[in-house]
């Protein structure tokens, strides 16, 4: 039977990218029928990559029937992934999140999770020697996923490794990071064509704290006003998302990849206590600015407090 690669939901460029290229690794080096999938939509810049270095998008997946092999990629939460996870017959996690507990599996497994800044850099590590095969479209997918969750190394959680691997990457392909980076962060950054709900839900993780669940929503771009020019009817929105993925606030975070802060969108009482208890902030509108503050896993959700 196949094994179906994939991330977690809302994916992301490196939810994207990851499940490609292990699926290729498994088939290529493993001779195991290994296959990607995605758990939704995935965002403009992740879309902009696979055409980049000539992939079809993964078909988006719903859920997993009982006994399907399975490879989990970049979370290792059930939350993130399908209903019925916990019935596949799960091979391995490659992760660089924390652990956050509750996946069951039928018997031992390969589990990898390192504190690096980005999935694709803990494969490479895995792969040892056979990375040096990867073809030139898969080290694309692999460059791209470092500079995306680094934001071209601006972000806290970028290490050594990271750096050092994307360097490299470039080297060998002929990229130069920055012109490519600008690129990709535009794509991400056009969010004209969707609605403010599908926003809210782009790029966000469940998360509870003190009794309250969050959506923690993260939008990463180099044109905020795009973004922020549209703060009321996303904060109009937030309540019915938050109704119906049974959550108490989604919280929105606009992260200016270019100036390195983060606008926090806050449309009640609540919110305005979160702001205020975990980041320092004083809050006298309907936003605030968190000078410093770019990733969600390092950053924001450590901080949350109510």
């Amino acid at each position: 039977m196949t094994t179906l690669v994939f991330g977690h939901k809302a994916p992301d460029t490196d939810s994207t990218g990851a499940p490609l290229i292990w699926a290729w690794y498994l088939t290529e080096h493993h001779g195991e029928a290994a296959e990607a999938r995605l758990l939704g939509e995935p965002n403009t810049e992740a879309k902009f990559v696979a055409d980049r270095w000539g992939f079809e998008l993964p078909p988006v997946l719903d859920d997993v029937e009982d006994g399907q092999p399975v490879v989990i990629v970049d979370t290792n939460n059930p939350a993130e992934l399908p209903a019925n996870i916990n019935g596949a017959d799960i091979k391995a996690i490659i992760d660089h999140h924390k652990l956050t507990g509750g996946i069951e599996t039928t018997s031992p497994i390969d589990i990898t999770i390192r504190p690096l800044a980005c999935t694709v850099t803990v494969m490479h590590q895995i792969m040892g020697e056979r990375a040096e095969t990867m073809p030139d479209g898969i080290k694309g997918l692999m460059l791209s996923c470092i500079l995306s969750d680094t934001l071209e190394f601006r972000s806290p959680t970028t290490t050594e490794t990271d750096k050092a691997l994307a360097v490299k990457l470039a080297g060998d392909l002929g990229v130069s990071i920055p012109e490519f980076a600008a690129e990709m962060f535009a794509a991400k950054s056009d969010v004209s064509a969707f609605s403010d709900a599908e926003l809210l839900r782009m790029d966000s993780k469940e998360y509870a704290t003190g009794g309250t669940k969050f959506r923690v929503s993260v939008l990463e771009t180099t044109a905020p006003q795009m973004v922020l020019d549209r703060k009321a009817s996303l904060m109009e929105t937030m309540s019915t998302v938050a109704a119906e993925d049974g959550v108490d606030q989604v919280l929105l975070f606009v992260v200016d990849i270019l100036k390195e802060e983060a606008t926090l969108l806050v449309p009640n009482d609540l919110t305005k206590t979160v702001a205020e208890k975990s980041f320092g902030a004083t809050v006298t509108g309907d936003s605030v600015v968190l000078p410093g503050i770019m990733s969600r896993k390092k950053q924001i959700i450590p901080a949350l407090a109510v």
